[in-house]
């Protein structure tokens, strides 16, 4: 790789981290496992830098590794055992309006917890065409599919997540309202 192009990497690598970093945790809901995804993504993309970035196909192509690098995860015999229950962890801006932060913490807590039910394909499609604001080509471009499986994941994708919704333990979701004024 020439100098200019391992440059022109690491300002693409150093803009986009973030980013990727909060798609990988919706994908997957762990920040550890996020953050290992993300490396594996930005070293593969490392390795096809001059070939990508001259066909400005960057973003695809890194969205397109991330969700193949969380797929792959989850189908690693160890992950198979493992359920992740952990608490997203929010900080709040609690001095512009408490009581709306709260309930959007609250909202935000609930929608994720949900999320991490859902199977990851099917968790892999909300993200991207939600999240990502991707359109169902893309969506399908990325995950190497068709637009019709996109959409049927979709479609499954958000039933199962408002099963999920529905499905949430009363005894957890009671305590977190009566701090919310409604």
């Amino acid at each position: 790789m020439l100098a200019e192009e391992e440059q022109q990497f690491r300002a693409f690598a150093r803009e986009q981290a973030a980013g990727l970093r909060r798609t990988a945790y919706l994908m997957c809901g762990d920040w550890h496992l996020a953050e290992d995804l993300v490396q594996t993504t930005l070293i593969k993309l490392h390795r096809a830098w001059p070939r990508v970035n001259r066909k400005d196909t960057v973003q695809r192509y890194v969205r397109m590794v991330l969700t193949r690098c969380l797929l792959d995860e989850h189908r690693r015999p160890w992950r198979r055992r493992e359920r992740r229950d952990g608490v997203v962890p929010e900080v709040l801006d609690t001095a512009a309006d408490p009581a709306a932060a709260g309930q959007r913490a609250w909202a935000k807590n609930m929608v994720h917890q949900a999320l991490t039910e859902v199977p990851p394909r099917q968790r892999a499609v909300l993200v991207l065409r939600y999240f990502e604001d991707l359109s169902v080509a893309e969506a399908a471009a990325t995950l190497r599919c068709s637009e019709g499986t996109v959409k049927s994941q979709t479609s499954r994708g958000l039933t199962a997540l408002r099963a999920a919704m529905e499905h949430q333990d009363e005894g957890l979701l009671r305590p977190a309202m009566e701090g919310i004024a409604w």
